[in-house]
């Protein structure tokens, strides 16, 4: 429900993350095992609007366990550096990564605070700055997390965003047919839903969570005041899984309405770049 941020929102979402990493890291939904035997955590169309990292440095904001900064070394990426505000998370990344016989200077994993990572991380500025999906939500100033990306993106690099679209934050639950929560509100989503979307059935302790939604228009206009030049935001009709019972899985993995439904953005890509002269 919507009510004013809390005082503990940070403690609170940072227990229930903490608290997530055993289940994750032992679930089918990440399946380590099948990443550590070379699948790959990335969707088709990151690759393919991130194009080639071979011999680039790249930084990775809200990494959680990892399975994405490390498919970035994997396609060829010089360094790659991950950052998360849970310490089990970061740890079980670091093992993960000497599992696959990468050395610190080729993957590497830091414990800090998206608003911290200028001061965390080991180099100044990045070819690429990757954030994943399920990352913009658990922030609630995105000016101050824009300046930070910004700040971190080399001359002529750029930040790269895929996140799920706002309007399913607006949608009914069950049918994802009717608009039923506020699009512009700026006020915190507060749950207390146990288990994980890794697993429903999980039993879990820390289940209080503090969320936030942000319009398209604000995540874009943060990045131009932050001094990134948008090169482009996509639009996708597809999810990673099924946020409403109505959607369906199709053969590329990915869950979408049936034909009969009018089709809306499910998710969102955008790359914006450091001018080389900035």
């Amino acid at each position: 429900m919507y009510a004013p941020t809390p005082d503990d929102w940070h403690e609170a979402n940072r227990a229930r993350w903490d608290e997530r990493v055993a289940i994750h890291a032992a679930g089918d939904f990440y399946d380590l095992d099948s990443f550590r035997a070379g699948k790959d955590a990335l969707r088709d169309f990151e690759r393919a609007e991130v194009g080639d990292v071979r011999g680039r440095t790249l930084l990775h904001l809200q990494c959680h366990i990892g399975l994405d900064t490390l498919s970035w070394a994997r396609h060829g990426a010089a360094r790659v550096v991950g950052l998360d505000f849970s310490e089990p998370a970061v740890e079980t990344a670091r093992r993960l990564a000497r599992s696959l016989d990468l050395p610190p200077e080729r993957a590497s994993f830091v414990v800090a605070d998206v608003y911290d990572a200028a001061e965390a991380v080991p180099d100044s500025a990045y070819d690429i700055v990757y954030t994943g999906l399920g990352a913009l939500n658990w922030l609630p100033d995105l000016s101050r997390w824009a300046e930070t990306v910004a700040s971190l993106v080399r001359p002529g690099g750029f930040l790269y965003l895929a996140e799920f679209h706002p309007l399913t934050d607006c949608l009914d639950d069950e049918t994802g047919s009717a608009v039923t929560y506020d699009y512009f509100s700026r006020d915190a989503w507060v749950d207390d839903t146990p288990g994980t979307y890794a697993d429903r059935d999980a039993e879990t302790v820390h289940n209080r969570s503090v969320e936030w939604q942000h319009p398209l228009g604000e995540v874009v206009s943060a990045l131009a005041a932050a001094g990134l030049r948008v090169d482009f935001l996509h639009e996708h009709d597809a999810s990673l899984f099924a946020r409403y019972p109505a959607l369906r899985r199709h053969p590329d993995g990915y869950y979408r309405f049936p034909a009969d439904r009018p089709r809306i953005p499910l998710m969102y890509s955008i790359k914006a770049t450091r001018p080389a002269g900035g």
